[in-house]
């Protein structure tokens, strides 16, 4: 796997200067990234880093490519130029392997859709990562009662996805998200499907956890007041990002 470019010496001459304050490195750094499908260049030139606990949201009208970013972003696909590390490792240089294993090790998933299996209750839809990871089950869903409890359901933990509502069903996806203790958290309009009540109980509940956890979260979403409250913002638009004060949204 390949690790980020070293500084160059002007970038090392002021670290130096920092002595012992150090600045923070970036979790997520994005380089010149383009994602084109034939002759349809859907973004470019697309440039930003995530600091460790920052929670971003990216806005944007619909077919923007927020969503295909963020799939780059968790290495999930691939972009057609232009390089994504995580931690200072190239995700490009992972094999297929080595990317499902990092996807289960450092990215939690939160989607607009549950993907709730309907067949199992929620506390073994939470455990299937670790199952995947080689817990045994009865480990597995000790932590998922857990996790659970943390979004407030350890009292469902028996019901089948179609007994939940729809907040419910995306709080047990939030704990399948979180189970296996990830860095990165990615939502794709964790709120879309749900009413303004709902889902600013969603959104509360995620910021509890980004905070609780030190998690560093990356949000897409259509809903500005919500972008807002995220520390920073930035806008995907005509294939291009733009950082936005979140007072500007």
């Amino acid at each position: 796997m390949e690790q980020a470019a070293p500084a160059d010496e002007a970038t090392e001459g002021r670290l130096g200067m920092l002595g012992s304050q150090m600045l923070p490195i970036a979790l997520v750094e994005v380089r010149n990234l383009r994602k084109q499908y034939g002759k349809l260049v859907l973004f470019e030139d697309i440039n930003f880093q995530v600091k460790p606990r920052e929670m971003l949201a990216i806005v944007g009208q619909s077919g923007a490519g927020k969503s295909t970013l963020l799939h780059i972003l968790g290495a999930l696909d691939t972009a057609s130029a232009g390089e994504v590390y995580f931690s200072s490792t190239l995700l490009r240089s992972f094999s297929p392997g080595e990317a499902a294993d990092f996807r289960n090790r450092e990215i939690g998933y939160v989607w607009q859709f549950h993907y709730l299996l309907p067949e199992f209750t929620a506390a073994e839809n939470v455990a299937l990562p670790l199952l995947a990871r080689g817990k045994s089950k009865r480990e597995a869903l000790q932590e998922a009662i857990h996790w659970l409890d943390e979004v407030g359901l350890a009292n469902r933990s028996t019901h089948r996805a179609g007994e939940l509502s729809g907040g419910e069903q995306q709080r047990v996806s939030i704990a399948r998200a979180l189970i296996t203790a990830p860095r990165l958290l990615l939502a794709d309009e964790p709120t879309g499907d749900l009413d303004n009540q709902t889902a600013d109980a969603l959104f509360v509940l995620i910021e509890r956890l980004h905070a609780s956890y030190g998690l560093t979260s990356i949000l897409v979403t259509h809903n500005l007041p919500l972008a807002r409250r995220c520390e920073r913002v930035l806008r995907l638009a005509h294939g291009r990002v733009e950082e936005l004060s979140p007072l500007d949204v």
